[in-house]
C-alpha cells in the first residue's frame, strides 16, 4: 500500500481528507499532523510515499515544510491541498506531484491518486532495473550519456531554460541565489516579473530532465532563497578527465595508451557551443590543462620514434586550438624530421595567414626565426 502523511492546521479539513483517503484500498494514512513542525520532525522516521500538505499555515507554511521534508524523504511525492490558487507557481516550482484546491472533491482526489500510483509503480519498476551509469558531457556542448550511449539532446523550452540549467550545472552541488539567476538571465526586468520568469523556467527545466529520465535534482535551498543542482552519482566528463590526468604517472611506454585515451576524451572546449561569458574562466583553465598534456604526449611520441602518432596529436591540437602557435611549430618540426618540406611550408603559411586575418599580427619571432633557419638549411642541402 501507498503510505501517506497528512499535514493541515485545520483539524476538520485534516479529518475529512483522512476519511476520503482511507476509503481507498491503496492508501494507508500513517500519520496526520496539524503542526507542520511536528510533521517535519517525524518525516525521516516515517518515510512516507506521499505527503499531502496544506500551504497556508502559520509559522511554517506548506512550501517551507515541503522543502524540509523533501530533504528528509527525497523519494516522497508532494501533493499540495489549499484553498488558494495563488500558490500554484511556487508549489510546482517545488516539483510537486499535484495541486488540489479545497474543498477537495472525490473525483479530483482520485485523479491525484492515479498519478501517484503511476509514479510509485514506475519507481518500483526502475528499482528492479540494472544500475545505469549516466554521464553529463560538457566538452564542446552539454549532452548526456547513459551506459556509454549518447542520449537524444534535451529540447529546452527556451534559450533561458538552457542557460539556467548550464549555469546550475557549472555551479553544481553549490548554492545559487535567486538574485544571481535573475540578474544573469533577466537583468532588465523588475523583481516581480523576473521572479515569475525564474519560477516558470525552473519548472520547465525540471520537466525536461524528468521527461529525459535524467536523475538530477534541483533543490530549493536556504529557505527558498536559491537552488542547488545535486548531481548525486552522475559522472561529469570534465571532472573525470581532469582526475584521470592528475592521477596518471608521467607518460611512458607502459601508460601512453591511457594518456592517449585522455587526450582523445577532450572533444572541445568547455561549453564551447554557447556564448556564456561566465564559463570563460573554466574554459581557459581546462584548455590550458589539455594543451600541456597534449604537448607532453606529442613529445613522448617524437622521442619514441612514433612520428605518425605525433603528427596526429599536433594536428588535433591545431584543429581545436588554431591560435596555439606552439602546436603549429611542433607540427612543422615533425614534418621537417620526416623530410616533408612542402608540409612545413604549408603549415607556416596557414599560421601566418590565420594570425594576419584574425588578429592582425605576425607569427612570434621565435617561430619566424626557426622557419627562416630551416629554409636556409634546406636551400643549402638542395
Amino acid at each position: 500500500m501507498i503510505q501517506a502523511l497528512l499535514v493541515d492546521d485545520e483539524r476538520l479539513a485534516l479529518m475529512k481528507l483522512k476519511m476520503m483517503l482511507e476509503e481507498l484500498t491503496t492508501i494507508n494514512v500513517i500519520a496526520a499532523y496539524t503542526d507542520p513542525s511536528e510533521a517535519v520532525s517525524a518525516a525521516s522516521q516515517l518515510q512516507p510515499d506521499v505527503i499531502f500538505l496544506d500551504i497556508d499555515m502559520p509559522e511554517m507554511n506548506g512550501v517551507q515544510a515541503a522543502e524540509a521534508m523533501q530533504r528528509l524523504c527525497p523519494q516522497a511525492s508532494i501533493v499540495f491541498v489549499t484553498a488558494h490558487n495563488s500558490y500554484a507557481i511556487e508549489a510546482f516550482e517545488l516539483y510537486a506531484l499535484d495541486y488540489v484546491l479545497k474543498p477537495v472533491q472525490r473525483g479530483r482526489l482520485l485523479k491525484t491518486i492515479e498519478r501517484l500510483e503511476e509514479r510509485v509503480s514506475q519507481a518500483q519498476e526502475d528499482s528492479r532495473k540494472p544500475a545505469q551509469t549516466i554521464m553529463i558531457r560538457s566538452f564542446q556542448s552539454l549532452r548526456f550519456e547513459r551506459n556509454g550511449q549518447t542520449l537524444p539532446n534535451i529540447r529546452w523550452r527556451t534559450s533561458k531554460a538552457q542557460e539556467l540549467f548550464a549555469y546550475l550545472f557549472h555551479n553544481r552541488n553549490r548554492f545559487v541565489s535567486k538574485d544571481t539567476l535573475t540578474d544573469l538571465l533577466w537583468p532588465d526586468f523588475n523583481l516581480k516579473k523576473a521572479s515569475t520568469h525564474l519560477y516558470t523556467t525552473i519548472y520547465q527545466v525540471r520537466q525536461c530532465l524528468k521527461q529525459a529520465e535524467i536523475d538530477l535534482q534541483i533543490s530549493n535551498a536556504s529557505g527558498g532563497e536559491g537552488y542547488t543542482l545535486e548531481t548525486g552519482s552522475l559522472l561529469i566528463d570534465s571532472y573525470e578527465w581532469e582526475k584521470g590526468i592528475l592521477t596518471q604517472d608521467a607518460i611512458n611506454k607502459d601508460n601512453y595508451e591511457e594518456h592517449q585515451r585522455l587526450f582523445d576524451f577532450y572533444s572541445g572546449d568547455y561549453l564551447n557551443d554557447y556564448d556564456y561569458l561566465w564559463a570563460e574562466g573554466e574554459r581557459q583553465r581546462l584548455r590550458t590543462i589539455w594543451l600541456h598534456h597534449a604537448m607532453n604526449i606529442a613529445e613522448f611520441y617524437v622521442s619514441s620514434g612514433r612520428i605518425p602518432e605525433a603528427v596526429t596529436v599536433y594536428q588535433r591540437v591545431v584543429q581545436l586550438q588554431p591560435y596555439f602557435e606552439q602546436g603549429h611549430l611542433g607540427l612543422m618540426k615533425v614534418y621537417s624530421s620526416i623530410g616533408e618540406r612542402s608540409a612545413v611550408e604549408e603549415q607556416y603559411h596557414i599560421l601566418t595567414e590565420l594570425l594576419k586575418r584574425e588578429l592582425g599580427v605576425k607569427p612570434p619571432a621565435s617561430i619566424k626565426r626557426w622557419y627562416e633557419e630551416w629554409k636556409h638549411l634546406n636551400l643549402r642541402s638542395m
